[in-house]
C-alpha cells in the first residue's frame, strides 16, 4: 500500500501527457535500438512472432505513436470539452497496460499472440472509455473524429494479431494502420496549428501581424484530404501493387497539398514551430507522391514513400505537438533554445535518407543507409529526453495543480 501511494504521488502522474510523452521518447530510442541490433543479426537468438519486421513496424505504430496518442488525448480532450483530467490511479493502470502490451509482444512466440492483443485492446478501451464521454456530450462534437479513428485504430491492431502468422496479412493491416496515423494527424493538429500560426500558443490572444491574414483549417479541405487517405487506404489493402492503387495515393498527395494552401498566411507562418508542422504535411504528401510513384512503375520500392509518412510526417508532428504541450501544461512558456529545430532537422534528414534507401539506386548501401537514418531518428528523441526529461518528471513550479497552461504574465 505504501509503494502504491508512493506512485500515486509521482509528479509523473500529474497529467496524462507526463507518462505517455517520456514513453513516447523513451520507447523511440529502445525499439529503434533493438531493431538496428536485428539489422546486425546480434539478437537473432531472440524468436519474435512473425519477425522483427513486422515487430519493429508494429511497435513504432501502436507502441511508439500509440503512447503519443494517449498522452495527447488525455491532455487536449479535457482542456477542449472544459473536463477534468484523469485521475492518477487510472492514468497509471492505463500506463501499466502500455507496457503489458509491449512485453507480451516480445514473449509472443513462447505464450501466444494473444495476451498482447488482450494488453492492447484493454488499453485502447481504458482510453476510449475516458474521452469519449466529453466528447459525445459536447453539442457540437467536434472532437468525435479523434475517437472514431482511435476506434479505427484498435480494429487495424486485432486485424494485425488475427493474422499475424501470414505475414503478407499482417503487413495488409499495418498499412491501414499508418494511414489511419496520418487522418488522426489531420484531424489531431487542426486545432493546434491554429494557435501555433496564429500565435496563440503561450497567449489566449491573437498577437500576430494585425494586417496578416488569419490561418483557420478549413473542414472542406481538411475532409477532401481525409477522404482520399481513405479510398487510398482501401485500394492498397483490396488490391495491393497495382496501378489503382498508385493514383489513389497521388489523389492523395494532391489533396494534402491543396491543403497546405490553408497555412499560406505570410510572416505568421514563419516561426520555427509553424513552420514544424507545416514541413510534416509536406513530408506526407510527398510520402504519398513516392507511395503512388512506385505503385506506377518508377524505380523505387513502397517503402520510400511508407518512411516519408512514419519517420517524416509521423515524427515531425508528434515531436513538435509534445514540445508544446510538454512545458504549457507545465506551467512553463515555450522552450526557446535550439535544440528543437536541432531535433527536427533529425527527424527530416532521417525520413529522407531512409526513403532515399528505398531507390532502386541506392541498393549497394542499403544496410548503411538504413543505420544511418535510425541514429539520425534516434538522435532527435534523446534530444528530447535530454532537454525534457526534468520537466516531466519533477512537480509543478507556480503552485497550479494537473495539466493547467502557465499563469498569465500579468499575474
Amino acid at each position: 500500500m505504501n509503494l502504491l501511494r508512493h506512485c500515486l504521488q509521482s509528479p509523473l502522474l500529474l497529467c496524462g501527457f507526463r507518462p505517455f510523452f517520456l514513453l513516447t521518447a523513451s520507447s523511440a530510442i529502445v525499439f529503434m535500438g533493438l531493431w538496428l541490433l536485428s539489422l546486425q543479426g546480434w539478437i537473432e537468438a531472440w524468436p519474435i512472432a512473425g519477425g522483427w519486421l513486422l515487430w519493429h513496424a508494429h511497435e513504432l505504430i501502436f507502441g511508439f505513436a500509440a503512447a503519443a496518442t494517449a498522452g495527447f488525448a488525455l491532455t487536449a480532450i479535457p482542456e477542449f470539452t472544459n473536463t477534468k483530467p484523469l485521475g492518477q490511479l487510472p492514468l497509471m493502470n492505463l500506463v501499466g497496460l502500455w507496457l503489458a502490451a509491449r512485453l507480451s509482444y516480445l514473449l509472443a512466440f513462447w505464450v501466444t499472440p494473444w495476451p498482447a492483443l488482450f494488453f492492447n485492446l484493454i488499453f485502447w478501451l481504458g482510453l476510449l472509455l475516458y474521452i469519449s464521454p466529453p466528447v459525445w456530450r459536447d453539442p457540437q462534437r467536434k472532437h468525435i473524429s479523434f475517437t472514431l479513428v482511435v476506434a479505427g485504430l484498435a480494429a487495424l491492431q486485432t486485424g494485425f494479431f488475427v493474422f499475424l502468422s501470414e505475414p503478407g496479412s499482417a503487413l495488409k493491416w499495418l498499412y491501414m494502420g499508418i494511414h489511419a496515423l496520418m487522418v488522426l494527424i489531420i484531424v489531431a493538429t487542426s486545432r493546434v496549428s491554429m494557435s501555433v500560426v496564429n500565435n496563440r500558443v503561450e497567449h489566449k490572444e491573437n498577437t500576430s501581424d494585425p494586417d496578416a491574414t488569419p490561418y483557420l483549417a478549413r473542414p472542406p479541405r481538411r475532409y477532401l484530404a481525409i477522404a482520399m487517405i481513405a479510398i487510398c487506404a482501401l485500394a492498397e489493402f483490396t488490391l495491393g501493387a497495382h496501378p489503382v492503387t498508385g493514383w489513389t495515393a497521388l489523389a492523395a498527395m494532391a489533396a494534402i497539398f491543396n491543403l497546405l494552401n490553408d497555412w499560406h498566411v505570410g510572416r505568421p507562418l514563419l516561426s520555427r514551430l509553424a513552420l514544424m508542422l507545416y514541413a510534416s504535411y509536406w513530408l506526407m504528401a510527398l510520402g504519398y507522391g513516392l507511395l503512388g510513384a512506385a505503385y506506377l512503375g518508377a524505380p523505387l520500392l513502397p517503402s520510400a514513400g511508407r518512411h516519408l509518412l512514419t519517420v517524416g510526417a509521423m515524427t515531425l508532428s508528434i515531436f513538435t505537438i509534445m514540445c508544446i504541450v510538454s512545458r504549457i501544461h507545465s506551467g512553463l512558456w515555450l522552450d526557446r533554445r535550439p535544440w528543437i529545430p536541432s531535433a527536427a532537422l533529425l527527424f527530416i534528414t532521417a525520413a529522407l535518407v531512409r526513403a532515399y534507401a528505398s531507390f532502386y539506386s541506392a541498393a549497394t548501401s542499403f544496410s548503411q543507409l538504413l543505420i544511418a537514418a535510425g541514429l539520425l531518428w534516434v538522435g532527435g528523441f534523446l534530444l528530447y529526453a535530454v532537454y525534457l526529461f526534468k520537466t516531466l518528471s519533477t512537480a509543478r513550479t507556480d503552485g497550479q495543480a494537473g495539466c493547467a497552461e502557465p499563469i498569465a504574465e500579468s499575474h
